[in-house]
């Protein structure tokens, strides 16, 4: 994102926040990246005064929405299940099948939030306007005939849901931890951050040598999510055996 793109959203943040104020109407934005988000909370004292609140369909999600405004109207969101048809003999689904399908609906990526598989069923939130068309159109992905319904019940650890493992690593600097997790060489987890697609607890951190503390949970785009679960023991060659919870 650009200075230009970063001022202008941060104009249309604060446009928002005016207009929830003066009208005494809750205003939404469209889903958000985490880039988005970040930007917004480096304005948050100047726009928090109108009511400001996160959510992406459940807890845990990092697309999410923002709602200008005090009263607690509910965020127009709506979560589609989209089941093979046929499951027996289904592709193994994943998240890149089911945003391809829905891109070749010509459906904006700003009304989409998060996309989870859960046993090959894919959970998706959207905006409450385009959920008619994903019930009647999204009917395939990749070569597997697709069945969506209205998610009523969102399965409670949908987006928490963590596995542990245990990787060593000589320092618990943020890249090198990085590296450990997704298997990575060194500078390429350094262009991760020189990219600026390196979230620690939902803030973009460029500062690949800066120390990890136990609980932070470090968002990688286009890799994935884990928590830091602290150091385990230490080997005789004096690397640090450490805990993560990768988000599965």
């Amino acid at each position: 994102m650009s200075f230009a793109e970063e001022a202008q959203k941060k104009r249309r943040f604060a446009e928002l926040a005016e207009r929830a104020y003066t009208t005494g109407r809750c205003l939404f934005t469209p889903f958000m990246a985490m880039d988005e988000v970040d930007l917004l909370l480096q304005c948050k004292s100047d726009v928090e005064y109108a009511g400001l609140t996160l959510f992406g369909g459940t807890e845990g999600c990092e697309r999410v929405m923002a709602r200008f405004g005090d009263s607690e109207e509910p965020f127009p969101i709506c979560c589609i299940k989209a089941e093979p048809a046929q499951q027996k003999f289904a592709d193994p689904l994943t998240h890149r099948d089911l945003l391809g399908a829905m891109m070749n609906l010509d459906i904006a990526r700003e009304t989409l939030g998060d996309i989870y598989l859960l046993e090959n069923v894919g959970y998706i939130f959207c905006k409450d306007s385009v959920a008619p068309i994903l019930l009647e159109e999204l009917t395939k992905a990749r070569h597997t005939t697709l069945r969506c319904s209205l998610c009523e019940n969102v399965p409670a650890d949908l987006c928490t849901r963590t596995e542990e493992r245990m990787i060593q690593v000589a320092s618990l600097r943020a890249d090198v931890l990085v590296a450990g997790v997704f298997k990575l060489s060194r500078e390429e987890s350094l262009e991760l951050f020189r990219g600026r697609l390196v979230y620690i607890d939902g803030k973009i951190t460029e500062n690949n040598s800066g120390a990890v503390n136990e609980g932070n949970v470090i968002s990688v785009r286009r890799h994935g999510k884990f928590r830091f679960a602290g150091v385990a023991s230490t080997s005789r060659k004096g690397k640090l055996n450490v805990k993560v919870e990768v988000y599965v």
